[in-house]
């Protein structure tokens, strides 16, 4: 699935996900997602425009980071990834035995917890403006339409 949309664009290699803030350029693009253990198969595709009112350039770098910082529980990648972390009985044990020793965390915590249990790896490939990345984004989701992508809005 990885090499099928490789001619699409001229892609990242792919990283940790936890590494990908320090190394995601400044630029609107679009990000592939895949879990460490199956790296052949892709599970989500997302884009990185500049955000209204953030004042400097955020792009791919920024998008990625406020994943790793837990504050998107609830937005595209970030609920996709908590959704499958509180179907897990084995995340869940992990999060009781820690609430039950007096260590119950923040939402924020929890949601940094759920993408490291993921073990997400991702790789990116830079567009000239928003709405080439939205035009990449779509050519990519189009290309995967039959694939079991955790993307909600297809």
């Amino acid at each position: 699935m990885i090499d099928a949309v490789g001619d699409l664009a001229g892609w990242s290699s792919f990283v940790p996900f936890g590494d990908a803030p320090s190394l995601a350029p400044l630029l609107p693009g679009v990000y592939l997602v895949r879990q460490a253990h199956d790296p052949l198969k892709l599970i989500y595709v997302g884009m990185a425009g500049e955000r209204a009112g953030s004042g400097r350039p955020q792009g791919l770098r920024g998008r990625l980071r406020v994943y790793v910082s837990g504050k998107a529980a609830v937005s595209g990648l970030g609920e996709a990834v908590m959704d499958r972390a509180l179907a897990s009985p084995e995340f869940l044990r992990a999060r009781v035995a820690e609430a039950e020793a007096g260590r119950a965390v923040t939402v924020r915590a929890m949601n940094r917890l759920a993408f490291d249990w993921a073990a997400l790896e991702v790789a990116w490939a830079t567009t000239a403006t928003k709405q080439d990345a939205l035009d990449l984004e779509r050519a990519v989701l189009n290309f995967l339409a039959a694939e079991p992508l955790w993307n909600k809005a297809r």
